[in-house]
């Protein structure tokens, strides 16, 4: 609401920014019940006058250009407003507020991040699975390749040829995301999003697009589940900060083991909840508890051996894709106590051992 022409301008472009639409008013609309139900109203310094006397609401911002305006305070106490921003100080906030408004911030997204103790463990698998059998159950599901060196989750589920953005497409992102935006321009594949990688030249994903990307994956809400690579760099290191449980998968070897004890430490650094999941067959003396115990983190669980793994990814069916297998049941059953102990307003994850 404003009849400041150059503020109007800078707030229509701000809005753009955001991916929103705006309902432009000069004074307090003559249908009350557009102030009263807008997900955010922003009044200028030259309307406050004419919003005295409205309903009393959250969202709503009192903006202006000056930043020595007298009584701006007391106008925004006349108003009820929640904040005074001073352009053009306060514009990155504001952008993130109305995208925020115009998506519908709700519970964010629950976010896995699997890795690899060592170089084969079948991490990629997991989170594959864990992706489609989350989709499958009908939760909003995106599946996010963090592993330039992986070759590309997408083959795993048989999309390498899908249309859709890959990671060099958003390698420049600096700023915000949109989550609605993001999840339109990947590949759908088996009920879920993905986020791969290409298959020309090599790209270096920056921590800030990393961190852009996650940011609005996790906005959508659902699940996100994220193949992490062993090495921790400052790209990895903002992927981990932003997941709510790691898992670490660990065949039971001992050397295996050795090597895991590294990738934890590392990725140990930043998250706060990393477990295990162990994978057989044991070498001599060994078993799930052991590899748990030795790494000094909570067991997750046993990922399952499944027969003929191989030959259904020739088939089309992707890891998980059989709802019956061991490798989706166990995938269900992470879920089931993940998600149920989040909506208890527990640690994601807990209760898994």
């Amino acid at each position: 609401m404003t009849e400041d022409v150059e503020l109007l301008d800078d707030l229509l472009r701000l809005c753009a920014a955001a991916g929103a639409e705006p309902e432009v008013h000069h004074s307090l609309p003559e249908n009350r019940g557009s102030w009263e139900h807008a997900p955010m109203v922003l009044v200028g310094d030259d309307a406050a006058q004419r919003c005295r006397g409205a309903v009393r609401r959250r969202g709503v911002m009192l903006v202006g250009r000056d930043q020595d305006a007298p009584d701006v305070w007391r106008r925004a106490v006349e108003i009820g407003a929640e904040y005074v921003l001073r352009l053009p100080d306060s514009e990155s906030w504001l952008v993130d507020q109305i995208a925020n408004a115009a998506e519908g911030v709700g519970r964010p997204a629950l976010t896995v991040g699997v890795i690899g103790g060592r170089g084969g463990s079948g991490a990629s698998t997991l989170a594959c699975a864990l992706a489609v059998t989350a989709a499958r159950a009908g939760r909003r599901t995106m599946l996010i390749d963090g592993d330039p060196l992986g070759g590309g989750i997408d083959v795993l589920l048989g999309g390498e040829r899908a249309e859709g953005m890959r990671w060099p497409d958003f390698a420049h992102s600096k700023g915000r995301v949109g989550g609605g935006a993001l999840e339109e321009s990947l590949p759908a594949l088996h009920g879920l999003r993905v986020l791969s990688w290409g298959r020309d030249d090599w790209v270096v994903i920056p921590p800030q697009a990393m961190r852009a990307v996650l940011a609005a994956a996790r906005r959508l809400g659902g699940v996100v589940v994220v193949d992490l690579p062993r090495r921790v760099d400052e790209s990895v290191a903002e992927a981990l900060a932003q997941l709510d449980l790691g898992l670490l998968v660990v065949p039971g070897e001992l050397r295996a083991v050795a090597a895991a004890k590294r990738v934890a430490s590392m990725a140990g650094m930043v998250l706060n909840d990393l477990r295990v999941v162990s994978r057989g067959p044991y070498a001599a003396g060994l078993d799930e508890r052991w590899v748990a115990q030795a790494l000094g983190l909570p067991l997750a669980g046993e990922l399952p051996l499944e027969a003929g793994l191989s030959g259904a990814q020739d088939g089309g069916v992707p890891p998980g894709g059989s709802a019956r297998g061991p490798l989706a049941r166990f995938c269900a059953a992470f879920w089931e106590r993940a998600l149920a102990s989040e909506g208890a307003g527990g640690r994601a994850g807990g209760g898994l051992s």
